[in-house]
């Protein structure tokens, strides 16, 4: 077994796991995965993924498809979230300008 990557949490080190298990390539883990205490953040949260020699093209192969991923899933919701928040800002604003002139339509109707 040759070290792949390293990971930071035993939930980042599963999904890696299952890709790559999923693409027929037989990773180990090694680090706090299945301990009684989980870190989650710094060097204690780290996770080392090995893999077969024979297979660590193949593999290298699935982390790049992840990356590639995670890059463009991260550019669409932000896109979306950015133009939900300007429609969102428009109604509020137009909820109070007719708020502060509804008085003034009251006064100037008497």
């Amino acid at each position: 077994m040759v070290h792949l990557t390293q990971v930071h949490g035993s939930f980042a080190a599963r999904v890696l796991l299952a890709r790559l298990a999923d693409e027929g390539i037989d990773a180990r883990l090694r680090g706090p995965v299945d301990g009684p205490y989980r870190f989650t953040v710094g060097e204690m949260a780290r996770v080392e993924v090995y893999v077969p020699e024979d297979q660590i093209d193949d593999a290298a192969y699935v982390l790049l498809a992840n990356e590639v991923e995670d890059a463009t899933a991260l550019v669409e919701p932000a896109v979306r979230r950015s133009v939900h928040h300007r429609g969102v800002a428009a109604l509020v604003l137009c909820a109070i300008v007719v708020a502060a002139l509804a008085p003034v339509a009251h006064f100037v109707g008497n």
